[in-house]
């Protein structure tokens, strides 16, 4: 019997008593990418159920996306798992210093009532979960000093490998990214899990912790990895609104409108993110055992009934289902899981908190202000990156480095940029000239071995291998057009990112290529009224 009909075969209300190990393996494993320690969990589970942890940095606003792990745990719990939530305010602090730690502590908050309530929509029952906040541990002596003992083991360059996923690699990093990766080692054992949960962009730090945490005389632990889900705003949407994602709180009249925009082609079932959300979501906790109906009038074939994700993947996949007819079905189950959500939030001291936790971005100074005021907000925020469409016009060797390119970029403005690049052994002459580039146009301007350089070509870029490559921008864009982050569009840029307080540096930390080759900031796209910015050759890579 295959994984999917010994799930399909469970009960919603099978309790975990009345499951074999191998019911109990199958609920664990189904719709992961990749597990690591599989003959660890074998060997537990031959006398106990398993204690698992997922963990999660409180920084950026919870949205859909999170159903998806949210999902997954409902499945650990279900075959008698012991779960621990991480809300891991410490390493969000540690994250580039991006909120103060008074924002931090109100985010951190607001995480919590938005995870106990994506769960209670899906039916998990909360007194099954273990709350736990980074800081209830990690300020200790006994961890501080674990810290330390890791430090005096494990290499630069294996903390910069353990982190490439989910911490910007650039050529200086602060030493906190550094020690993201042991953080999260280290809370393994000081959770006392058997396991942790969490994307397969975090395989890099999971086989950190199995090579490091014996060192310290701990156990090596088994870890659960989801794919990495294409998002419904997928690739091809047009994104030029403001809060383009959909938010846990959105209206229902909004959720509509923003899955209208969704990407998804008929029959293309590889990036589609609003059928990805039907297999990780819908049928495994939305339905609650109902069958998923497609609904089309009797003169379009009348409506569609579906026991299974297979069969509703096949029939797209044949275009059998209309891309509006499906997104038509998703809305109604989504809507059903963020209704409850929406409700929770209707308590007053909820709403005061989310305003609390997430104040609008800054206004800009008045124009009669100090030149140069017009970003009038510490906070480390894209919108304050001046980037732009920019086409090569003209490009030659640098006269004094066989390295670098000197290249005149025109970017809309009256008289192209003097810009200096170093692409000499990873893009050949001939395709840089008249390429179209995204180009961040307030840094400070720098003499690069005596030619002064008045911007940045942004590349995907990773050190091992070396690759690098231009961003390449969507079709029909002009020079001058804006590159933005969905969700920051109405921010004003600095006039000049200030070199002394390293804004480029801290910003950056977050941009980077996906295993997609999608150009984002967090889990944000950059876009441009166009559409999306990519790097096709050099994925799952920073973003320099």
């Amino acid at each position: 019997m295959s994984v999917e009909q010994m799930v399909q075969d469970l009960s919603l209300d099978t309790p975990p008593s009345s499951m074999s190990v191998q019911e109990k393996k199958a609920l664990m494993m189904r719709n992961l990418q990749e597990t690591l320690g599989e003959d660890r969990i074998d060997e537990i589970l031959k006398t106990r159920d398993l204690k698992v942890y997922w963990g999660t940095a409180t920084t950026g606003k919870p949205h859909i996306a999170y159903f998806v792990p949210m999902s997954k745990i409902s499945d650990l719990l279900r075959a008698g798992c012991e779960v621990t939530i991480l809300f891991a305010d410490l390493h969000a602090y540690l994250d580039n210093l991006k909120a103060p730690w008074e924002l931090l502590k109100l985010r951190t908050e607001y995480y919590e009532h938005s995870i106990k309530a994506m769960l209670m929509s899906i039916g998990v029952p909360l007194e099954k979960l273990k709350f736990v906040r980074g800081t209830d541990f990690q300020l200790s002596q006994e961890y501080t000093l674990d810290v330390y003992r890791l430090s005096s083991l494990v290499t630069e360059h294996d903390a910069r490998k353990a982190g490439a996923e989910v911490v910007k690699q650039v050529s200086h990093p602060l030493l906190s990214g550094l020690l993201y990766p042991g953080l999260q080692a280290l809370d393994e054992e000081y959770l006392k899990v058997d396991a942790q949960f969490g994307g397969v962009d975090q395989r890099k730090i999971f086989t950190y912790a199995e090579q490091y945490l014996p060192k310290l005389g701990y156990a090596k632990r088994a870890h659960f990895m989801n794919p990495m889900v294409p998002g419904l705003t997928g690739a091809k949407m047009s994104s030029s609104e403001e809060d383009s994602k959909i938010d846990l709180l959105d209206t229902a009249a909004s959720v509509k409108k923003k899955l209208k925009k969704a990407f998804c082609e008929p029959g293309n079932i590889q990036d589609n993110g609003v059928l990805s959300f039907c297999k990780y979501v819908i049928f495994p906790v939305a339905l609650k055992g109902e069958d998923f109906i497609v609904e089309r009038p009797e003169d379009h074939g009348g409506n569609s009934i579906y026991k299974d994700f297979e069969s509703l993947e096949a029939d797209f996949a044949a275009e059998k289902v209309h891309p509006g007819d499906l997104k038509t079905a998703v809305e109604k189950y989504l809507n059903r899981l963020l209704e409850p959500v929406r409700q929770y939030f209707e308590k007053p001291e909820l709403k005061k908190l989310v305003a609390k936790a997430y104040p609008p971005p800054a206004k800009a100074a008045p124009s009669g202000g100090k030149k140069g005021a017009a970003a009038v907000t510490d906070e480390l925020i894209p919108s304050r990156l001046n980037m732009k469409v920019g086409k090569i016009v003209e490009v030659s060797k640098h006269p004094d480095s066989d390295k670098l390119y000197v290249e005149k970029i025109d970017l809309g403005e009256p008289s192209p940029r003097t810009i200096v690049s170093g692409l000499v052994d990873f893009v050949p002459l001939e395709a840089m000239q008249d390429r179209m580039v995204v180009v961040l146009c307030n840094l400070k301007p720098a003499k690069m071995r005596g030619v002064e350089s008045a911007g940045m070509v942004l590349c995907g870029s990773r050190d091992d291998p070396k690759e690098v490559e231009p961003l390449s921008v969507p079709e029909g864009s002009q020079p001058g057009d804006r590159v933005f982050v969905e969700g920051y569009e109405l921010g004003t840029p600095d006039e000049v990112l200030n070199p002394k307080k390293k804004v480029w540096e801290k910003i950056s930390v977050d941009l980077k290529v996906s295993g997609d080759g999608l150009a984002v900031w967090q889990s944000n796209q950059l876009m441009t009224e166009k559409g999306q910015v990519t790097c096709p050759g050099v994925k799952g890579a920073p973003i320099r």
